[in-house]
């Protein structure tokens, strides 16, 4: 099967969402082939610990990619202990010049409880306005449901699992099966 053949792989929905002092990321667990649902308990955020200094992120994309960017963003994290943006911009100068990084699939979504940032494989780190950001397949549904529910009384977490719910209901590549991480400085 050429690569043109290849049915693809789908999934995950990334959402961060800052408000009233704590950052909540969540993601969904569905992987899908093509139009086959292959896992859908599959988890896509993590905590990193990295010199001591808490850190959460979120991946979009392959999986084999994604871990790979995070074992490099934990190296950077540890290079410049809870120095956020900087180890984000560093990964980003190495993702988009290293003939073997430019060729990695994913999306990563960090905060350290300050920071929400979002790193691609252009080179870029962006501060999301509204203090939200959301990648994936559902992303832009999740991104909208949760930009308007900021003005609620709802907190971070809330409005990031009703932005999903909802981004569920629309995005058949994702589910409601989610993994959140809350945190707050």
């Amino acid at each position: 099967m050429t690569r043109d053949e290849f049915p693809g792989w789908h999934g995950t929905t990334i959402i961060g969402v800052k408000k009233d002092g704590e950052v909540v990321i969540a993601g969904d667990g569905q992987v899908s082939l093509g139009q086959t649902v292959i896992k859908g308990t599959a988890r896509k955020v993590r905590r990193l610990s990295p010199g001591g200094f808490d850190v959460v992120a979120g991946f979009a994309g392959s999986t084999a990619d994604a871990f790979t960017l995070l074992e490099r963003l934990e190296a950077k994290l540890e290079a410049t202990p809870g120095q956020l943006a900087r180890a984000s911009v560093e990964l980003a100068k190495d993702w988009r010049t290293d003939k073997y990084l430019q060729k990695l699939e994913a999306m990563l979504i960090v905060t350290d409880g300050t920071e929400l940032l979002i790193i691609t494989g252009a080179g870029d780190v962006l501060e999301p306005e509204h203090n939200v950001a959301a990648i994936g397949s559902g992303g832009n549904y999740a991104l909208a449901a949760a930009r308007g529910m900021m003005d609620s009384d709802r907190n971070a977490e809330t409005v990031a699992r009703d932005a999903m719910a909802i981004a569920s209901d629309i995005c058949v590549y994702t589910n409601g099966n989610l993994t959140v991480e809350k945190i707050s400085k």
